[in-house]
């Protein structure tokens, strides 16, 4: 992708990294697991669930759920929980030379990517979970760099995106491995690092069977991920990046039920670029997802623009987010449009986990200085790019998104200014 002008052994310090990322999740009160072991909420006791003298009995606690509001809107239920989803993180030339002239004015080390960020922190703040998608394979801090048809960028990107506020990244894309094994490697260790857990991409076979899932107050969310292809370039072993293929997914998700997973999510990393509507494909995966009922959220990414959101069969599909960070294009509008989505889920009295809210913000990038910019109707960040664009991007979006009756379904703009 781009501006579209568009196994292996694991490094000695993975391991290391990973006990990092463990302490640093710990820290935040987030807790998360891969293959299958069980995560518990940072500060509670070792023993597990249900054993030693002071556990209530099963019955007893299903009973009587804790009340759990969650971040975001009124929780109309006794136990609710929010995840937002953003779209690519597509880190060009220009975006890395603003971030040196940020870290020249902030005093930051080589390059800050936090500025460019920023205007995303109170939508995260006001959500339990915040996942992004790291587009592109990194680099080493110094180089060399490269944007598109094969990218290699700047690692600092990465811990901006933990410091705003992301806990987790999907990393499977069709530029993936356009640095090969090597710089899938320096991807993933740079999110251990960072405190970001990660699926769509692995180290090693083993790693490829877990599945991610994180703990929020509420309940237990589990991210499953693939993209379409891989630009015609072949992995050096097939697992290392899981492909879009529903059978797959719906097995995964089956696991992660078994694994006690209360909530399952889907991202696909499909479609037409610049399309504002989901091709066949994308319709196909989504919707076969959901018919098998093991998923509660079906979202996308990849093709630089916005495209409509769906309730099929009572399920959200979000075709696509677009754009989260990117360049500007002089040819494609929609490629300096985005769209942020931010879910809430309610436990119904029978434990049933379902969508009780999805609530969307409008975004678009400007430059000089670059920036995400919110085009919501309350404006959280004043003016982005003037009145009367501001005021076409968000006509433009919210047409897109509600052409299949999202609006009538539910569906909402999130006004963020208007929350607590």
């Amino acid at each position: 992708m781009g501006i579209s002008r568009g196994g292996a052994a694991p490094r000695a310090g993975a391991t290391l990294w990973a006990l990092l990322a463990a302490v640093v999740l710990a820290g935040c009160g987030l807790v998360a697991e891969q293959d299958g072991q069980a995560p518990r909420s940072a500060g509670s006791a070792s023993q597990s669930p249900g054993s030693g003298p002071a556990s209530a009995p099963a019955t007893a606690r299903a009973a009587s759920p804790t009340p759990t509001p969650g971040k975001g809107p009124g929780c109309p239920a006794v136990r609710c929980t929010t995840v937002l989803v953003t779209g690519d993180m597509l880190v060009h030339d220009e975006l890395w030379q603003q971030a040196q002239q940020d870290a020249a004015v902030s005093g930051a080390p080589g390059m800050d990517f936090g500025p460019l960020l920023e205007g995303q922190r109170r939508y995260i703040n006001n959500s339990d979970l915040a996942i992004c998608h790291q587009e592109t394979p990194v680099a080493g801090p110094d180089g060399p760099f490269s944007s598109y048809p094969s990218f290699n960028v700047p690692p600092q990107i990465i811990p901006a995106t933990k410091q705003v506020g992301y806990q987790a990244c999907t990393t499977g894309s069709n530029h993936t491995i356009d640095r090969g094994t090597d710089g899938l490697l320096r991807t993933l260790d740079a999110l251990d690092a960072a405190g970001l857990k990660h699926t769509g991409s692995y180290r090693t076979e083993n790693e490829s069977h877990g599945i991610l899932m994180m703990q929020t107050p509420a309940a237990k969310i589990a991210v499953i991920q693939a993209t379409y292809g891989l630009n015609g370039l072949l992995p050096e072993y097939p697992w290392q990046v899981d492909m879009l293929d529903a059978p797959a997914m719906i097995a995964k998700a089956e696991k992660a039920r078994a694994a006690g997973a209360d909530i399952v999510l889907a991202a696909m990393h499909a479609g037409d670029e610049y399309a504002s509507e989901p091709n066949a494909q994308q319709q196909e995966v989504a919707r076969a997802l959901v018919d098998s009922g093991q998923f509660n959220l079906v979202y996308g990414h990849h093709t630089h623009s916005v495209q409509p959101i769906e309730n099929y069969k009572g399920t959200w599909i979000v075709y696509s987010l677009g754009n989260s960070v990117t360049e500007l294009s002089p040819w494609y509008v929609v490629n300096n449009e985005g769209l942020l989505v931010r879910v809430q889920f309610g436990q119904d009295p029978s434990g049933k986990w379902s969508a009780t809210d999805l609530a969307w913000a409008p975004s678009v990038i400007v430059r000089d200085p670059y920036r995400w910019c919110s085009v919501g109707a309350d404006a959280p960040q004043g003016q982005c790019a003037g009145p009367d664009a501001d005021a076409a991007t968000r006509q433009r979006t919210r047409t897109v998104v509600e052409s299949r009756g999202a609006g009538a379904a539910g569906a909402r703009e999130l006004l963020i200014t208007r929350e607590p």
